[in-house]
């Protein structure tokens, strides 16, 4: 129907649903003709029918008819004009008139339209989030729902290192992050062993079909691999981060990239002889002299700066920790962060604002860079990464270097 013809009456006389409707049927009969007799359009399904609602109040009737019409407007205006007209219900007078024709498909397409209104702005709630909130809980998610403890020495590991038939070998619990980080879930660190490789290591890497080492590209990395193979570790191949570069630090593709380049373990061996015989045939005509001069100027700067014994105690329980604390000039604490959260903080600070810096991590050459564009006197680290320029304005340090002094 497109129609509801809304009509109010009142009748000077008690009558009953079916006294009115016999009224209207009756009053509007043959008025137009059969064309527009009200039992013929209803047959048709041009009016629907007919609803009376009625009620009596001191010896009166008074209600309200509802046609249902799908008629055009004019002939539904006829139609209303006609019930008008009825003047007797029964024997009492009565009085017909018009409320409203209401148009149904309009009321519908209203409903309709403030549904659809509901619906965009519950959707635009859930769906506008802030790429920050989405960052951070995509990785919230892979540093503490996937990373697992393996073994009796709870080694850092993915979700992934029993199931899958493949196995990756990284040295720290930092490579293991940042390869989760990249979906790679089938790596385990052996966690700052040198001498001794966990035994759970070694039993792993026999059930595995392929075992990877993924090694930083420097001695560091080839020094983990010799323990590796000493301790009897099964070995297939043997990646290796970019000269100079850590595991920790690399790329998603980076990463794909030291992967893909991985070789067999005898191909890498035997390159990695033909390289130290070129280097041992060199070395024979290097001086060795300005390199212990340079040890010599680092320890003697280290005992000249003189830090304070606080500074000292703080350094000791930093290994292992992956932190860093950020110092002003008077050595009083900025903020402890994240080693992985070092350089995105200084980029944020003003010059000046940061004087010293001390965390559990690799010294690199990106890092160098920053901290002399913002004037910082002194950074120490676990140790020092591939590094081709040291800016005169920083101080370097390891921690070796501060315990020995």
């Amino acid at each position: 129907m497109k129609y509801n013809v809304r009509i109010r009456f009142e009748v000077d006389g008690i009558v009953e649903k079916t006294d009115v409707i016999g009224a209207i049927f009756g009053q509007t009969e043959n008025l137009f003709g059969d064309e527009f007799d009200l039992r013929e359009l209803q047959d048709k399904g041009r009016l629907g029918r007919i609803i009376v609602e009625i009620k009596t109040k001191s010896n009166r009737s008074e209600g309200e008819v509802i046609i249902p019409s799908n008629l055009d407007r004019i002939e539904t205006a006829l139609i209303a004009a006609m019930i008008e007209s009825v003047d007797k219900v029964g024997p009492y007078n009565s009085k017909f008139e018009l409320v409203e024709i209401e148009d149904i498909r309009a009321e519908k397409l209203k409903k309709i339209i403030e549904r659809a209104k509901g619906i965009l702005t519950n959707w635009n709630k859930e769906r506008a989030l802030d790429i920050k909130e989405v960052i951070y809980e995509i990785s919230s998610a892979v540093k503490t729902a996937e990373i697992i403890e393996y073994g009796e020495e709870r080694l850092p590991a993915g979700p992934d290192v029993e199931k899958d038939p493949n196995l990756i070998i990284v040295e720290g619990r930092a490579d293991v992050l940042n390869l989760l980080r990249y979906g790679y879930k089938n790596v385990i660190a052996i966690e700052g062993a040198t001498s001794k490789i966990p035994d759970s290591i070694v039993n792993l890497s026999k059930k595995k079909k392929t075992v990877i080492a993924f090694v930083d590209g420097d001695h560091g990395g080839d020094l983990i691999l010799k323990e590796l193979l000493n301790n009897n570790v099964k070995i297939d191949f043997v990646a290796r981060a970019p000269v100079g570069r850590e595991v920790e630090e690399l790329t998603n593709k980076e990463i794909a990239k030291a992967l893909s380049n991985m070789i067999p373990l005898s191909q890498y061996l035997k390159k990695l002889q033909e390289t130290q015989q070129i280097i041992a045939e060199n070395a024979m005509a290097i001086v060795e002299k300005p390199a212990q001069a340079e040890v010599k100027q680092v320890q003697e700067r280290a005992v000249q700066i003189a830090l304070p014994q606080n500074i000292v105690e703080e350094v000791k329980k930093l290994p292992g920790t992956l932190e860093g604390i950020l110092y002003d000039e008077n050595w009083n604490i900025i903020e402890r962060v994240q080693v992985r959260d070092i350089i995105p903080k200084l980029e944020n600070y003003q010059e000046n604002k940061v004087t010293y810096i001390v965390f559990d991590g690799v010294i690199t050459q990106r890092l160098l860079d920053l901290a002399s564009q913002k004037n910082i006197k002194m950074i120490i680290g676990a140790r020092i990464g591939g590094i081709g320029k040291r800016p005169q304005n920083v101080d370097i340090l390891t921690f070796s270097d501060l315990i020995t002094s």
